[in-house]
């Protein structure tokens, strides 16, 4: 017959990829009882460790077995109980209770916040994020990314470091993301806690838990600006963010299309009714250019969408982005255009727009 410190001491070789810290450190077994030839866990995991659920209990299984591989081994999964969001370990906010105070809170370090936005998904909005995120790096300005698009979470391979794992210091309720320093920015993502292949699968609650912990639980330092990608449309990351944190303004991306421009009229509705400022629009795939045919230009999607939308919300169009084939190749092999060819035509208005951006930012 094991004993429950037997048992404790096997389940402390199973460990957390992120943490680095055992799932008893952590606090995940939050009840072992033994009766007879029974062994009974309760497993208690938080919201980002979910998805490797199946895995832990399989190695808990295996581990157990290797002690005595006649008992009978049951896993209870339980919810931790409800905790305060600012300070939950990580993961865990959202479960039980959600908070539902609208009360705005700044970012410790973080001076200013910039939310890129688009009314669907395909026209580019993560290829912005990141770029502009670069291009206002290479300016001089320490910048921060947190890719808020929570079911597409595609920053991390834009960037080079689908592979990296953040660090989680500290430990209980202080539990502190360490982001992920890629091309002179940093960079926090569901994308760097999950397995490729693995699909989110939450409900409103959850998601915010897991964005108020990206915001309030991850050591940006001092960030002179913080992008956030956002998912496409008007849901409820894009609520939860304008709610919780003091937006210095957004950034609209469609394409001259139709289409996009009558699902980016939503967006700008959105931010107008949450009185975020909005600093302007951004036409991305305005032009493609050849590559064997620079000076060549066709308006595959047609012509001045963003133009249309701009003056229609009374805000600026700030910039029309060509559509290059090297910004698709950069993008996925992690090399954003404006870092790997900042010469190139898109590279050189990714820099402009930096310049606005930045220009703003010094006027506020």
């Amino acid at each position: 017959m094991v004993s429950i410190n037997e048992v404790l001491q096997t389940l402390a070789n199973i460990v957390d990829q992120g943490s680095g810290h055992s799932i008893i450190e952590l606090g995940w077994i939050s009840r072992v009882k033994i009766q007879n030839h029974r062994v009974v866990l309760r497993l208690e995991l938080p919201e980002f460790a979910n998805t490797r659920r199946d895995i832990i209990v399989r190695e808990a299984r295996q581990a157990l077995l290797s002690l005595d591989d006649t008992i009978n081994i049951q896993v209870e999964l339980g919810t931790p109980s409800s905790q305060s969001s600012s300070n939950a370990p990580i993961g865990q906010a959202g479960h039980g209770t959600p908070s539902t105070s609208n009360t705005v809170q700044a970012i410790d370090g973080v001076e200013n916040i910039i939310v890129v936005s688009s009314g669907k998904g395909g026209v580019g909005k993560s290829t912005v994020a990141v770029n502009l995120a670069c291009a206002l790096a290479h300016s001089g300005l320490k910048v921060g990314l947190l890719d808020a698009d929570i079911y597409g979470p595609n920053a991390p391979t834009m960037l080079g470091v689908s592979d990296l794992t953040p660090e989680i210091i500290c430990s209980g309720n202080n539990q502190i993301l360490k982001p992920i320093q890629s091309c002179g920015i940093t960079i926090v993502s569901m994308g760097l806690l999950i397995d490729k292949k693995q699909p989110v699968i939450w409900r409103g609650p959850m998601l915010n838990g897991i964005i108020r912990q990206f915001l309030y639980q991850v050591a940006w330092e001092n960030r002179d600006v913080l992008i956030i990608d956002l998912p496409p449309g008007t849901g409820d990351v894009q609520l939860s963010i304008t709610q919780a944190v003091p937006i210095t303004g957004a950034l609209v991306v469609t394409t001259p299309q139709i289409v996009s421009l009558q699902d980016a009229r939503r967006g700008l509705a959105m931010f107008t009714q949450m009185g975020v400022n909005i600093l302007g629009v951004i036409e991305n795939m305005s032009m493609f250019i050849p590559p064997d045919q620079p000076s060549k230009r066709y308006p595959l999607f047609g012509i001045g969408g963003g133009a249309i939308l701009a003056e229609e919300a009374d805000v600026k169009l700030l910039c029309q982005l060509p559509l290059e084939i090297i910004v698709q190749q950069g993008s996925d092999r992690g090399q954003p255009v404006v870092i790997a060819q900042p010469a190139s035509a898109t590279g050189q208005v990714f820099l402009s727009l930096a310049d606005k951006i930045k220009f703003s930012l010094l006027k506020t």
